[in-house]
């Protein structure tokens, strides 16, 4: 029997990258220490500061240097009893053009009681004609701390670039002892910069971010608008439920980065040595 050539799509699926990172820290004796650490594919994972104010740093690196279409990765992050950790990435992840299928990124976040975990990842930057479809799955005992804060550039402004075109869809679910306590999705499908436009979406500006706070209360709210002075693009933030919530919108991905900066400084969130660089 002679084998048949590969088809256009199986060398397609064969040429993706897929990656996965699953994680476990725990806390013994107000120490925060790795539990398991599985790689595999395109994902790494660095400590390169050990632990910080009793919190481990972990730093998370695409070897691939981007995503594009019909790539996949997935994150899990169990932060136990007692423990914290700070999570980031070494560099902002870019999502490349696509020829039709979707870059697909599932972060997958547990926290158990008494445990803290601050998300912090670099900018996403997608170019133009990129795909990308992103869910956010938060499991929390009562108790816990979780800072998520995730911020999405539409094109690199300093570089001239434009995304006319593409997709983005994000969903985040946030349950606290299984109760659901905070859900979204966001989705930006086809003419993004058309979209973008518009004053009640974007107002002209490309560059967006959302910061997540829970617990979260009035007096966070106040020291985030007590520094509105300060922020270049536009900010809101409200606490209800236990929650807070801050949203950013910049004209390009440097003012974007100088504001969420500033909110986390306010938030006395554990920024990131990598963020400064």
């Amino acid at each position: 029997m002679t084998a048949h050539a590969p088809l256009p799509a199986e060398i397609f699926a064969g040429n993706r990258g897929l990656g996965r990172i699953a994680l476990d820290v725990v806390g013994v004796d107000g120490v925060s220490r790795r539990g398991r650490v599985h790689e595999a594919g395109m994902l790494r994972v660095r400590f390169p500061n050990g632990e910080t104010d009793g919190a481990l740093d972990a730093v998370l690196i695409n070897s691939a240097g981007g995503l594009t279409g019909g790539d996949h990765c997935t994150i899990e992050l169990k932060v136990e009893a007692g423990g914290k950790l700070t999570v980031t990435t070494a560099a902002a992840e870019k999502i490349y053009r696509s020829l039709g299928p979707d870059a697909d990124i599932d972060v997958k976040l547990a926290i158990g009681g008494g445990g803290a975990l601050a998300w912090l990842p670099q900018e996403t930057i997608l170019f133009d004609r990129a795909r990308l479809r992103r869910t956010i799955d938060v499991a929390l005992a009562h108790g816990t701390r979780l800072l998520l804060a995730e911020a999405v550039v539409f094109g690199r402004s300093a570089m001239g670039e434009t995304v006319q075109s593409g997709s983005f869809s994000d969903r985040w679910r946030v349950r606290v002892d299984g109760a659901l306590v905070f859900a979204e999705t966001v989705r930006l499908d086809g003419g993004i910069a058309q979209r973008l436009a518009v004053p009640p979406i974007g107002g002209g500006c490309v560059a967006m971010a959302t910061v997540l706070s829970i617990p979260g209360s009035d007096e966070a709210v106040a020291a985030v608008r007590a520094v509105k002075d300060s922020f270049i693009g536009e900010v809101g933030a409200s606490a209800w439920n236990g929650l807070a919530v801050v949203r950013l919108i910049a004209a390009d991905g440097a003012a974007l980065r100088r504001d969420l900066v500033a909110v986390l400084r306010a938030l006395d969130a554990p920024l990131p040595r990598l963020w400064l660089n």
